[in-house]
């Protein structure tokens, strides 16, 4: 799937408000790809207010919800173990209110749950503003809009 940022950015939105917990969203794709921007998107759609800064420097933010639950965007870039995943609270995650949004998930390989959504996204050369979308289903997450999916085990 082929979107512009408006288009990631409905897209998102649209995953947040169908979005129910526990629900893990894998976000991959090399900087600037838009992880942040469709991160942010979907905890707008799943109810969060306010601004939706990336935790690239503070690592994970947890976000109150206007349906009673949260939203945990982790971002995993400046981890240099995976053994820092647990001071994270890592195993605690997804718990039966949360929606977990992962940026950079390649970081805990291997800890990864197996019932998860994990999006790919890439810049389309000579578009900045353009992005290739590959959504592939892990395990038996819930069922969301507007997903081409490929099933892996």
């Amino acid at each position: 799937m082929i979107l512009d940022e408006a288009e990631m950015t409905r897209w998102g939105r649209a995953i947040g408000e169908a979005a129910r917990p526990p629900l893990f969203l894998l976000l991959r794709g090399p900087l600037g790809a838009g992880k942040s921007v469709l991160a942010r998107s979907i905890a707008q759609g799943a109810g969060v207010e306010g601004a939706v800064p990336s935790p690239t420097f503070n690592l994970m933010f947890r976000y109150p919800t206007s349906r009673g639950g949260t939203v945990v965007h982790v971002d995993l870039y400046r981890l240099t173990d995976p053994s820092e995943l647990w001071e994270l609270g890592w195993q605690e995650l997804g718990d039966d209110d949360e929606i977990v949004l992962v940026e950079w998930p390649d970081r805990a390989e291997g800890f990864l749950p197996e019932h998860r959504w994990e999006i790919t996204l890439s810049t389309v050369a000579g578009h900045r503003e353009t992005r290739t979308v590959f959504v592939s289903r892990f395990g038996k997450p819930q069922d969301l809009p507007g997903f081409p999916v490929s099933v892996s085990s």
